[in-house]
Parts: structure tokens; C-alpha cells; sequence
């Protein structure tokens, strides 16, 4: 929260498969006062996936979002079609807010949100980012249009990044976004 009361905005993106969520996943247990926002898709549910991953849509009803002024941020992912996006922020008083999202998104927040604090999450290969995209069930033609889809998006995201965690360790990772977003929730 800034000293005025208004909530910061952290945006923790990078491409497919580099852990995002897990890293966000263990912020929001280690911190008090986090919200996360839920993004929409149109994708359908990976195997084992949590129902409360997205809200899962169909593209008539995120295009109506869209039509509505209802995102943040949208995205169709290349090649896909898959239609991605953050809803219009409101995070009950007192918290700050949190986006785990992709590159392009982060773009667009950052145009809205000058102020945002953009974290850039790196997988330490190609190959560990090619295991994970994997091991969490993506299909082969996916996974391989992810990964080349990766380079552009680690590229671009190294240039607009105010931080870069590697994400080679969960717990050190997971401690080193902590540490920065406990840097800025602690300025005024």
C-alpha cells in the first residue's frame, strides 16, 4: 500500500513454464495483504490443474469482457487462438495487488499502471522450462510453440523488468520475490 492508500500493483510474468505460479503460490502464504487477480481464459483445463487456476470461458463471453472494458490486460496467445486476460483490478481495501501473467500482458499493465512493479521470472534452461511445461500436461505442439514463443518473450521481458528472479530453487526464488516485494511495500 502507498503512503496515500493506494494498493501497489506487482506483476509477476514470463513465459510458459518458467514456475510463475509456484512462485506466487508460496508469496501469497508468506505474505499477509496480497490479492491476487484471477485471470480469464479460454483455454481448457490442463489435466490436474485446480478449477480456481482461471476462470475458464468461452471466447464469446471473454470477447463480451473485452467489449465491456472489462480487462486490465488481454492477450490471444500466438498460434493457439487461447484468449488471456486480467479483469478490471478491485482488491478489497487494504491490499496490495498481484498479476501473474505473461509478457505482453505485463506491457499493457505497465502502460496503465506506470507505477507497477514488473518482476521477470526466468527459467534457468530451456530444457528445465521444456520439463515443466511437460510435466504440468501440455501437448508436444504446444509445448515446443511455447518454447519458441519463449525466447521473444525473455528477450522482451528482460528489457521492461525492474527485477529478474531465476527460478532455478523454489525456496530461494520464492524468497528472493518475497524480499523485493517486501522492498517496496516497505517504502512510502
Amino acid at each position: 500500500m502507498t503512503s496515500s492508500g493506494t494498493p501497489r500493483v506487482f506483476v509477476v510474468y514470463g513465459p510458459g513454464g518458467v514456475g510463475k505460479g509456484t512462485l506466487v503460490g508460496h508469496l501469497l502464504k508468506a505474505r499477509d495483504h496480497l490479492w491476487l487477480s484471477r485471470s480469464w481464459t479460454t483455454r481448457q483445463r490442463r489435466p490436474k490443474e485446480p478449477q480456481a487456476a482461471y476462470v475458464f470461458v468461452t471466447r464469446e463471453e471473454f470477447l463480451a469482457r473485452v467489449a465491456a472494458n472489462g480487462f486490465v490486460e488481454w492477450t490471444e496467445f500466438p498460434g493457439t487462438g487461447q484468449l488471456y486476460g486480467t479483469p478490471t483490478l478491485d482488491a478489497p481495501p487494504g491490499y496490495d495487488i498481484v498479476l501473474e501473467i505473461e509478457v505482453d500482458g505485463a506491457r499493457q499493465v505497465k502502460a496503465r499502471y506506470p507505477g507497477a512493479v514488473l518482476v521477470l521470472v526466468t527459467a534457468p534452461s530451456r530444457e528445465v522450462q521444456e520439463q515443466r511445461l511437460r510435466a504440468r500436461g501440455d501437448e508436444d505442439t504446444s509445448v515446443q510453440r511455447r518454447l519458441q514463443v519463449g525466447v521473444e518473450e525473455e528477450r522482451a521481458g528482460r528489457e521492461m523488468a525492474q527485477h529478474v528472479v531465476v527460478n532455478d530453487d523454489v525456496k530461494r526464488a520464492s524468497q528472493e520475490l518475497a524480499g523485493i516485494i517486501d522492498h517496496y511495500r516497505q517504502a512510502p
